[in-house]
């Protein structure tokens, strides 16, 4: 063996012996201290017993009152230096908008609320780690996941049967009575009879009335209740505004009672007057260019010269769009959807403007060891950032790479902020982030980018344009429609990569960017956005 092999094998066993030390004097440091909290125990628990009818105001306070009893979870000591936070949700108003001068004014108050929301149970602990984790914070969320193991080693079942209940509960036994099936006795068969389906129990609310409250004591007329002496035309009437208004709101008032959740879920003209409309329905898709890159208008010439013949004014052109929209519409009404106009509202592809579409992207990074100590790992880096776009309805669309995240971002993404910070201006703002953002454009795909395709898969892929990196360049990415969930409703909050290229205008070339960590985008609704502009 030569001698540097053995100086390195001398200088492990001293760091052997060294941690071997180390340990057993931990063990019997350990074992010292329990031994002492034993024996003050005692001479506390002497103590009373001697004291008798002596006053309970002069018993010695007992730190570790309850740590002898066995509970359902585990408790450990928090670390003082950790701190946690309530993430803001995006129906709330900015942060930013408030005045110095009421934060300051607000801090005092606002660090006694952050000390009320501190987590305390396993559940507590779990809860918070899921929302770290929703927000990209993974360093964070596993320091509270690991907390919330420690103090229950069950507690992702409790998160479970709190938030997904009906996911994981047992289904109800059919046979109660535990008697044949062969045996013709109702005694094993449900009392309250066949549980209906869905458009069944609907349709059973057809004869319903809207009732009013009932009176709050006896003899005392009841509350009076407008609503109920409505007529249904001007009921439907009423309806159709709130719809167009906002159709979550119109669709959440079927939890008010069922003769409006009967008009909510089989008034087929309010449904087809949302999906023709431009203010959630399709009415509002373009399934072609309506200006350039930089926002600029489109060149006449040139978008005359794609089209057919006799069309002669971007007006007229328009037109031709519009009713080839509609038909497009009508034909797929028939053939995908059943003729249901609410289900065309809730299946067919299509873009929402009262919020933005976020990605969250994460990978693990190795890192490099000391080379001055020995170690026996190697460091990794967890990388976090966020690919924001948010669609106009004039096809128009901003695009936001950055670290920052969506409670500090979504506020901000707007036409005049962008405007404000493009030339690197007002640096100071919370709104400063809108100076890495660009411009672009965007479109829905038809039957003219997939002509050999069925009417099922004509439709459901977006086209994104946006400004590159400089003058010359140009990105582009190709994204699908995917469903978020089980549910219909959720098919258009996904949406799933299917390619990212930069075109260089100079030299005519496409490059195409790998999809190794990007991950897809999912829909998040900003109250400040309104209806979306």
């Amino acid at each position: 063996m030569d001698q540097p092999t053995g100086q390195i094998q001398s200088e492990l066993e001293n760091f052997r012996e060294q941690w071997r030390a180390e340990v057993s004097a931990r063990t019997r440091n350990a074992a010292s201290s329990q031994q002492q909290r034993q024996q003050q125990e005692q001479q506390q628990r002497s103590t009373s017993t001697q004291a008798g009818s002596s006053s309970t105001s002069n018993k010695p306070p007992r730190r570790n009152e309850f740590t002898h009893k066995k509970t359902t979870s585990k408790t450990i000591h928090l670390e003082d230096e950790d701190e946690y936070f309530q993430a803001q949700h995006f129906d709330e108003p900015d942060p930013s908008k408030s005045i110095g001068g009421q934060k300051l004014g607000r801090q005092d108050a606002a660090s006694t609320k952050d000390k009320e929301h501190e987590p305390q149970t396993a559940l507590d602990f779990y809860e918070k780690a899921v929302e770290k984790e929703t927000s990209g914070k993974l360093g964070d969320s596993l320091q509270l996941y690991r907390k919330a193991f420690r103090m229950d080693d069950n507690v992702d079942q409790s998160y479970r049967n709190k938030h997904f209940p009906g996911r994981w509960s047992k289904p109800a036994q059919l046979n109660p009575s535990n008697a044949p099936v062969t045996v013709p006795n109702t005694a094993h068969h449900s009392l309250e009879g066949p549980a209906l389906s869905i458009p069944d129990l609907i349709s059973s609310f057809s004869g319903l009335r809207i009732e009013g409250a009932p009176p709050e004591c006896e003899g005392v007329p009841a509350p009076p209740c407008p609503l109920s002496e409505l007529p249904d035309e001007i009921l439907v009437h009423i309806l159709r505004d709130v719809a167009v208004a906002d159709v979550g709101d119109f669709v959440r008032l079927a939890r008010v009672c069922k003769r409006l959740a009967y008009l909510v879920a089989t008034e087929d003209q309010i449904w087809r007057r949302v999906c023709l409309g431009s203010e959630f329905g399709f009415g509002a898709m373009h399934y072609h260019w309506q200006c350039g890159i930089q926002w600029e208008p489109l060149d006449v010439a040139e978008e005359l010269a794609d089209n057919a013949d006799n069309i002669f004014t971007l007006d007229e052109l328009a037109r031709r769009r519009q009713e080839e929209s509609r038909a497009t519409t009508n034909v797929l009404l028939r053939s995908l959807y059943a003729g249901s106009w609410q289900t065309m509202f809730r299946r067919r592809p299509r873009i929402r403007f009262n919020g933005c579409y976020i990605s969250t992207v994460n990978y693990i990074r190795a890192g490099q060891a000391s080379m001055h100590q020995v170690t026996w790992n190697s460091p990794v880096h967890i990388v976090t950032y966020y690919r924001y776009l948010r669609l106009f309805r004039d096809g128009t669309v901003i695009s936001l790479l950055t670290t920052d995240e969506p409670v500090h971002v979504v506020h901000h993404i707007t036409k005049a902020n962008l405007a404000l910070h493009q030339s690197g201006a007002s640096v100071h703002l919370p709104s400063a982030v809108m100076g890495s953002a660009l411009k672009g454009r965007w479109r829905l795909s038809s039957a003219a980018d997939n002509p050999d395709a069925g009417l099922a898969d004509m439709e459901g892929d977006l086209y994104v344009e946006t400004e590159g990196v400089g003058p010359r360049y140009m990105y582009r990415m190709e994204l699908t429609f995917r469903s978020a969930g089980k549910a219909a409703a959720r098919n258009n909050n996904k949406l799933a990569w299917k390619g990212f290229w930069s075109y260089n205008k100079l030299t005519d070339d496409w490059a195409e960017f790998a999809l190794r960590h990007s991950k897809p985008f999912f829909f998040s609704r900003v109250k400040s956005y309104g209806i979306g502009e």
